[in-house]
């Protein structure tokens, strides 16, 4: 019985220990494939260069949508004019390459050096006429996707605050209103279609994942009006006291924030759509707000459930350990949990218990529904700490970062890189497969080499 009381919650602890992850300026790997008419201009050292070169896979002199603006001895030391540099750059870019925005990337260094982005890019984008964004997307952030939140924090202040349909009706409206009072109905109706809520997602998704979600919410019978960020700059979604707003990623708590305080948005939290049941329950909290009744949702996501069968019973009874890095933990481990699987813990590099507290009361839910045991979430995980843990415990799957792999795989415990699940399409009802086949993965090889005959290495 005291087990079973001290399981009834969650539990939360945090090490404030050392632990790896990505640095946070690789969110251009998909960023600048996602706004497709943009350029990112990362501003740092060599070392940067070369972590961007080996961690996307694209040499920079093959010439992609993102360049390096190498900091040398004579810029730290302030022998140079910064200003002057990054026009030269800059100028040098809308030659080749003619974007319709230029995202500045800072670095530990231009912290480090005070460079004041900041206050050189209004300056920069009045004389070039380009849009300039800066984002400070370096490594005193907690985890590596972290960098999209603060990319997505300031492309927020870019977007406008009333379409220009809105603007052309508003003016049409007063005109017909003041010359006729006959028209007086008229102007009413429009002013209601102007100030309707609507809903915008915020989180970069491949175009076809995103494409699926705004059908599933078509099917529900809401419209969704803009994304961001867009797939063009131009495209950017109308932000204003009148939008929902809804994300779905959980490392996006920033760009929350600055949507509700700055544009005055309101924020629709939600458990995110990841796995069967995450995508229903996101439909459900967006269909509640707008004051719809989903049909079929619960039909929809049982036949995806009977389609993984076959994945489900290859992890049901298994036990996973997550050592936490992309923030995507807590959803992930949700659905494990759903398909069967035991999570002794989950590590996570920063967690906003107000951004995810959707999700946390659902992986809670889960567990009570489910008769598991609760899950342990420590934040900023100590990773000595965690080995030990892991060897103790013997999970059948550690997802860990690249650091921990190798070592891990050593002592024979099966490892999945958790940047994988970054990259990987996760998201909406169809893709919760990919999730699995993920999982699973390591879990068939195993399989296969013990029906080859090969010997498992031995637990130390």
């Amino acid at each position: 019985m005291k087990n079973s009381k001290l399981n009834e919650t969650l539990t939360f602890d945090c090490e404030t220990g050392n632990y790896h992850t990505f640095c946070p300026i690789s969110c251009v790997a998909w960023l600048y494939q996602k706004i497709e008419d943009s350029f990112f201009l990362v501003i740092g050292t060599k070392t940067c260069g070369y972590f961007l070169q080996n961690a996307l896979g694209v040499m920079i002199f093959a010439e992609p949508r993102y360049a390096m603006a190498e900091l040398e001895e004579a810029d730290i030391s302030a022998q140079l004019n910064d200003y002057k540099e990054l026009k030269r750059l800059c100028l040098q870019i809308k030659q080749d390459r003619n974007p319709s925005v230029i995202v500045w990337i800072g670095t530990c260094t231009t912290e480090i050096i005070k460079m004041d982005l900041e206050g050189m890019a209004p300056k920069l984008e009045a004389e070039i006429q380009t849009p300039i964004v800066v984002a400070r997307a370096n490594g005193l952030d907690y985890a590596f996707t972290q960098g999209e939140d603060t990319v997505l924090s300031a492309m927020v202040q870019r977007c406008p605050s009333h379409s220009n349909v809105q603007k052309d009706q508003n003016l049409i409206t007063e005109e017909q209103t003041n010359s006729s009072p006959n028209l007086e109905n008229l102007g009413q109706k429009k002013k209601s279609f102007c100030d309707e809520n609507s809903l915008v997602l915020f989180g970069s998704l491949p175009n076809n994942v995103a494409t699926q979600l705004n059908l599933e919410l078509e099917r529900c019978g809401i419209k969704v009006s803009g994304w961001l960020p867009s797939q063009r700059y131009g495209d950017l979604p109308v932000l204003n006291e009148n939008v929902y707003v809804c994300g779905i990623n959980p490392f996006l708590s920033r760009t929350a924030t600055t949507l509700m305080r700055r544009r005055k948005c309101k924020l629709i939290s939600a458990p995110f759509p990841i796995g069967p049941d995450g995508t229903r329950a996101w439909l459900e909290k967006i269909c509640s707000v707008f004051g719809v009744t989903p049909i079929g949702l619960v039909e929809r996501e049982q036949q995806i459930w009977d389609s993984l069968q076959d994945y489900i019973a290859l992890v049901r009874g298994k036990s996973v350990f997550f050592m936490g890095d992309n923030l995507l933990e807590i959803s992930l481990a949700r659905f494990l949990v759903r398909c069967g699987m035991i999570v002794y813990e989950i590590g996570i590099p920063y967690l906003d218990k107000r951004f995810q507290a959707a999700e946390l009361d659902f992986l809670e839910k889960t567990c009570q529904e489910l008769n598991v045991p609760m899950p342990r979430i420590v934040e900023k995980p100590d990773n000595y700490n965690q080995v030990q843990r892991i060897r103790e415990l013997q999970p059948d799957l550690a997802i860990t970062g690249m650091a921990h792999a190798n070592p891990l795989e050593a002592r024979g415990i099966n490892t999945k890189w958790s940047v994988e699940f970054t990259f990987a399409q996760i998201h909406g009802f169809t893709n919760a497969r990919d999730i699995l086949e993920l999982v699973t993965r390591p879990l068939r090889r195993n399989k296969a080499l013990e029906n080859l005959g090969w010997n498992q290495l031995v637990k130390i």
